[in-house]
Order: structure tokens, then sequence, then C-alpha cells
């Protein structure tokens, strides 16, 4: 599948960008779910020209929208990205892969926590949200990923070639099959529970479940929906900051040649109103230099 842009997030900066780019003549596809939006089970009142109303409302009709312009919707997550020539290459949920010219990062924030006990206290010191960041620092330790989409799928497969033990914990699986079948063929251990107290002294040194099940663990990763747009955009140089943003120029550009990003992933406020502007941008510039190539 080849597309000149290729926007990652489907939420209004990823609508918005869409919009422009396949306006611009540009082959547009966007990727993502759009139930993982921060808008989509919000009421909207301060959204110029839209007197209430909700983020379901509003998306669906931007999805229908950014199609009557030619763009492409595909509800599925991006498991990696990698330059390539000519552009990148993106590998999705369903192992399909994406060929684009230009990238728009778009997904908004979505580092979601479990608010359990040894939750926070245990922050940096055993508990991570990134699998693909701290995975060096548990080499030969055990440890237990969080989550039933496809983050946790792949950051379970990831940490079968660096901890001793991978236990993979979730009550139910919602991640693509392709994606529960490639963790657990790496060696991951499925764990049919629900989290209940990370333990810990010093650093973690357990995870409990809710029935009663301690598994003895140095790591607790958290990831509780699609690969997080911090760890995709290091597939690709851009370097998110330590809120885990993406600082951008005034054409929305990061950077790394062929690389935008808009929306809340981009900062504070996070407004609907300022991510339909950057996605504005992002849209108008990434479909530029897509064919402009």
């Amino acid at each position: 599948m080849d597309a000149d842009v290729t926007i990652i997030g489907m939420g209004p900066a990823g609508l918005q960008a869409a919009i422009h780019s396949s306006r611009k003549k540009a082959k547009t596809l966007v990727l993502g779910k759009m139930e993982n939006s921060a808008i989509y089970p919000t009421e909207l009142e301060n959204y110029l020209g839209y007197r209430g109303g909700s983020g379901k409302e509003l998306l669906a009709s931007g999805a229908e929208q950014a199609r009557s312009f030619g763009a492409s919707l595909l509800q599925e997550d991006v498991i990696s990205v990698e330059k390539a020539e000519g552009g990148f290459i993106l590998r999705l949920e369903s192992g399909k892969e994406v060929k684009s010219k230009a990238l728009v990062f778009a997904p908004g924030i979505s580092r979601k926590k479990l608010n359990i006990p040894g939750e926070k206290e245990f922050f940096g010191k055993g508990v991570s949200y990134c699998a693909t960041c701290d995975c060096n620092f548990y080499k030969e330790k055990p440890v237990a990923i969080i989550g039933e989409a496809s983050e946790a799928a792949s950051s379970a497969e990831l940490m079968t070639h660096y901890a001793s033990k991978v236990y993979w914990v979730a009550k139910e699986l919602k991640a693509n099959q392709n994606m529960v079948d490639m963790a657990l063929g790496a060696g991951a251990n499925l764990v049919q529970s629900q989290p209940k107290t990370v333990r810990g002294d010093q650093k973690v040194t357990g995870l409990e479940l809710e029935d009663g099940t301690v598994l003895e663990v140095n790591g607790v990763f958290i990831e509780l929906g699609s690969r997080s747009s911090a760890d995709l955009a290091m597939d690709v140089g851009v370097l998110p900051d330590p809120e885990g943003h993406l600082k951008v120029d005034e054409e929305c550009g990061t950077g790394v040649e062929g690389v935008f990003a808009c929306g809340d992933i981009t900062g504070k406020p996070w407004q609907l109103a300022r991510a339909v502007g950057q996605g504005a941008v992002a849209g108008l510039n990434a479909a530029s230099y897509a064919r402009s190539g």
C-alpha cells in the first residue's frame, strides 16, 4: 500500500490534516482508531460554530468530509515506522505495510494510567509506560506487561528479547490476532487477570493480581493503548521532550525531513481549536513536501 501522506491519528488534528492534504491532491491515508481520540466521549461547547454536541459526532462528520476529498481511512494501529528510500515504511497491527513519502503524527496523548496502589510510587523505579524506552534496563530480569491492545502485544514481544521472563497480564485480548500470535510465539506468558497492586521496597519486586496471585517481577510496563507516538517518533529520529511531546516549527515540521506533527502531541493547550488549526498547517505542508519529491 502506497501513500503520499500518511497521518497517524484519527482525532481532530489528524482528520483536519487529511482534509487539507487530500484537497492538495496528495494521496492521503489516515491510520488509527477514532474511539481513542480524547474528544470522542466528550460533549463540546467551546468550538467556533459548534453549539453543543458530541465529539463522536464531530469526528464522524470530519471522517466523512476527509473521505469526500479522497482520503482513505484505515482503523488500524501502527506498530513500527522506519526510514526507507523515498520516504518511510509503516507496519500495521494486521501485518500490512504502508510506504509513504511524508508522515504526520497526530495521535493525541495516550499515556493512560491504571491508578492502582504502587503505580505512582514506583514510577521510574520499576514502573514504566514505554517498553521501547526502558527495555535495556531489564535485561535478564522478569517483567510484566499490562494491557489488552496492540501496544501491550508489541511490548510483550519486544521484552522477550530482553527479559528473563515476560508475563502479559490481560483480562481479555483486544489486540489484532496477528499481534497476539507474535507475542505468544515469542515466549510471552499470558495471564488472564487484572492487576491490583504494584509491590516493592525501594524498587518494584512484584505485581499482585485481583485473584491474589503475586508475580515476582522487577519491571511493570503499563501499555493501555496503541503504541505511543513517542515510541514511533523515535523510530524515525524525532526525539520527544521529557513529557513525550514533539517540538514543531511554524510549519509543524519536526526537524526530520518529511515528518510533521500536530495536535495535543505538540504540547499544551490541549484544545480542539488548536488541534484543528495545527492539523491544517501540517496537512498542507506534508502534501507540499510529498508532491515536491
